[in-house]
């Protein structure tokens, strides 16, 4: 049997996994600069493809980028670039 939601269904995120996000956001661009990819266009191509191979393996970017769910990273994403 399935639950019927009748109003809209409210998102919330721990302030804690906001920090983990964003930490794991730059170690993962710091890594990929140190290799000499365009982090930008990388995140971008991970975000939309789910593929992890758009992530370098240096300093276990991959492995962090694993951590997270790409609806973390776009809600991080969001609330920096709105907050300005």
């Amino acid at each position: 049997m399935t639950e019927r939601h009748e109003g809209t269904m409210k998102f919330s995120f721990k302030m804690e996994e906001k920090n983990k996000t964003k930490e794991i956001l730059k170690e993962v661009y710091n890594a990929l600069q140190e290799k000499g990819y365009s982090p930008i266009n990388q995140l971008v191509g991970y975000i939309l493809s789910g593929d992890p191979t758009y992530i370098t393996s240096h300093n276990n970017a991959r492995g962090l980028i694993r951590k997270l769910e790409r609806d973390e990273i776009l809600e991080e994403l969001l609330r920096s670039y709105l907050k300005d």
